[in-house]
């Protein structure tokens, strides 16, 4: 270690700035450790249909360099902590090796490789689990999996904002700069296209979506040219777009059974109007009607709408009361990480005195 209570960690992720992987990073280095980054991006085909292959199967020479470099790396840098976040392409063999070495082994994953959406990729990831030393994950039906499927050890922790990106608008911020009415940021997934066609549809809604093409896959032509703004938003135009709504839109991804969302957590960060479908997960981070809002099912949801969108005042007292709660709370990446570190020094001491 570096200093008293630092860690040398190895940080095998998809890593830019439009990737919580890359947020995970920098709260690690606010906390005072060193973090040694190998993204794998570098280490993907540039051939698209290549890439699409390599996905689904986790095979070819790309696998092959990445599971070669971070043992070379490891070798070189001594490090404490081996952190694979997201990172499907690892062997079994490598995580075994660094494991010889004397580095923890930590994945952290914020998708499902258990649910019922059946994505590809898995196949080397199913394999690891019982590799790894630690698993990161964000469900309590995960737990049970994992431990089910030979996992050493498991925690659950919850996604989170990163507090440089997501931070509340300008003293003064009103409807007046929000040109945004139900706004939605994000994916495509589940019934999403059909639920908000039918509240700009059926009760006149003036709603607003940002996310990737796929919405214009998914949403007729009329309802895609009505409610779909062209592109993503990422960092400072994500933060930009909730700030400038006057409803905000947060949804669980049933496909991958969720229990909360990021999105949640970065919305109030953002001092943002919170209305979220109801779930345990979201209840017990947020007081209802107080902190945020919630709904079940579309009739809910049309009429929380109704009840909030002329509301303005209700909407800015909820709203700051939310980003008091995630700040009080820490639903922030700091918190969140150092509650895996914790667990991580844990390890490491149960191995020395084992040792």
């Amino acid at each position: 270690m570096d200093q008293v209570g630092s860690l040398k960690i190895l940080y095998a992720a998809g890593l830019s700035p439009n990737d919580s992987s890359q947020y995970r990073v920098w709260a690690l280095e606010r906390l005072g450790h060193r973090v040694i980054p190998v993204n794998a991006y570098g280490y993907e085909p540039k051939n698209a249909l290549l890439n699409k292959v390599l996905f689904r199967l986790q095979v070819g020479p790309w696998v092959d360099r990445l599971n070669r470099d971070i043992l070379a790396i490891a070798e070189r840098e001594r490090p404490d902590v081996f952190w694979a976040d997201k990172l499907l392409s690892l062997r079994p063999e490598t995580l075994d090796k660094l494991r010889t070495m004397g580095i923890v082994t930590v994945s952290y994953m914020i998708d499902n490789a258990f649910g019922p959406r059946r994505d590809p990729g898995w196949r080397l990831y199913m394999k690891d689990i019982p590799h790894f030393d630690l698993h990161v994950v964000q469900r309590d039906k995960n737990i049970a999996d994992y431990r089910s499927s030979g996992a050493r050890d498991v925690i659950k922790i919850q996604t989170a904002y990163e507090p440089t990106i997501h931070f509340p608008p300008p003293e003064g911020w009103s409807d007046g700069e929000r040109d945004r009415g139900v706004s939605f940021i994000g994916t495509s997934y589940d019934d999403r296209p059909a639920f908000l066609t039918r509240l700009w549809k059926e009760f006149g809604f003036p709603v607003v979506i940002s996310g990737d093409g796929n919405w214009k896959k998914r949403l007729t032509e009329e309802a895609a040219t009505a409610l779909y703004t062209n592109g993503e938003l990422f960092s400072e135009a994500y933060r930009e777009g909730i700030w400038r709504s006057k409803i905000n839109l947060s949804f669980l991804t049933h496909s991958n059974q969720d229990e909360f969302v990021h999105k949640s957590f970065e919305i109030a960060a953002c001092q943002g109007f919170l209305l979220a479908e109801r779930s345990a997960g979201h209840s017990e981070r947020f007081v209802e009607d107080e902190e945020a809002v919630f709904f079940t099912g579309f009739e809910e949801c049309a009429a929380k709408i109704r009840r909030y969108l002329p509301d303005e005042a209700a909407r800015a007292r909820i709203a700051a009361a939310g980003r008091v709660r995630a700040v009080r709370d820490g639903y922030g990446n700091d918190a969140q990480v150092e509650r895996i570190l914790e667990r991580v020094r844990s390890l490491r001491d149960r191995e020395r005195a084992t040792g």
